[in-house]
């Protein structure tokens, strides 16, 4: 008993440092004064490849790169994560930049009902009744900003659609989440170092700039990995509603960190659409429980 308390605390550290991490996303991005959104993707890209090596030679984890390069033909959903993945990076980005964290905080709290719905269309998955009102009242949220403040939140949107399709997309590939971003990073970066070599050659480049926007880039690949390797670990010792549960402390953060450090002004239409998409998740969250519980009791009595 107490070998398995001890193995739960140590996922919920784990889960609680990712999104907390994920979740100060915003302050980090924010130092990046005068870089453009687009520079900074691709230093990701490239940073973020070159961490994941030094991590998976460490841990010796090479066998799973090596047998998903060796079937290049089985490549193509693992390039449309990295497609999917790099657009979400860049529109996050993008939302830092340019004061848009709110939406950006909205846009993750979307996710898992994207999931749900993106599974009920596409993998024909059976949705619970509690989850299709959950899915109708975060799309009447959308709709009710639509109407009433007449634009549409479309840096929301596109960071849930993109992340929840990646989500989707990942769970057809059989890597682990360390190979599997790793080699959808790697698939990526000839085009990123291309770009990058492009921008020297043009002076275009903030890279060498000063010492600090070179640290901040470089950092940018660390950042990116550290709190995928903490919630691996998460994911590996918690159960899968316990991981769920501690997913909404990254939005929660970034949604604080908008209206108290970057000051993002917030109308009551917008309160509203938050609250009805704070409904739906719990809605959510607590039919994903419920079906978890008969689950349980299900397996008990065979």
């Amino acid at each position: 008993m107490s070998a398995k308390l001890t193995e739960n605390s140590q996922g919920i550290a784990y889960g609680v440092g990712a999104y907390t991490i994920w979740g100060c996303f915003p302050l980090f991005f924010a130092l990046f004064q005068g870089v453009p959104a687009f520079e900074i993707l691709i230093h990701r890209i490239i940073w973020s490849c070159v961490f994941l090596a030094l991590v998976i030679t460490l841990m010796r984890r090479w066998e799973p790169v090596r047998q998903a390069l060796a079937r290049p033909g089985r490549l193509g959903r693992v390039l449309g994560c990295a497609v999917l993945i790099a657009v979400n990076w860049g529109v996050y980005i993008y939302a830092v930049e340019t004061h848009h964290v709110l939406q950006a905080s909205l846009g993750y709290f979307l996710t898992p009902l994207v999931n749900v719905a993106l599974g009920m269309l596409i993998l024909r998955e059976r949705m619970e009744p509690l989850q299709g009102v959950a899915v109708l009242l975060a799309g009447a949220a959308i709709l009710l900003q639509l109407i009433v403040l007449g634009t549409m939140p479309w840096i929301s949107l596109i960071l849930a659609l993109s992340f929840g399709t990646y989500g989707l997309l990942r769970k057809q590939i059989q890597l682990d989440g360390l190979s599997g971003l790793f080699v959808e990073t790697l698939l990526l970066l000839p085009i990123a170092l291309l770009v990058v070599a492009w921008m020297l050659q043009a002076d275009q480049s903030h890279f060498t700039a000063d010492l600090r926007t070179t640290f901040l880039l470089v950092a940018s690949g660390v950042v990116t990995a550290v709190p995928l390797l903490a919630f691996a670990g998460a994911a590996r010792r918690l159960r899968l509603a316990t991981v769920g549960f501690l997913m909404y402390i990254n939005p929660s953060m970034q949604f604080l960190i908008a209206l108290v450090v970057f000051k993002e002004s917030i109308t009551m239409i917008q309160i509203i659409s938050f609250a009805m998409i704070w409904i739906a998740l719990a809605l959510y969250s607590w039919s994903t429980w419920r079906t978890l519980q008969a689950s349980r009791k299900r397996q008990a009595v065979s």
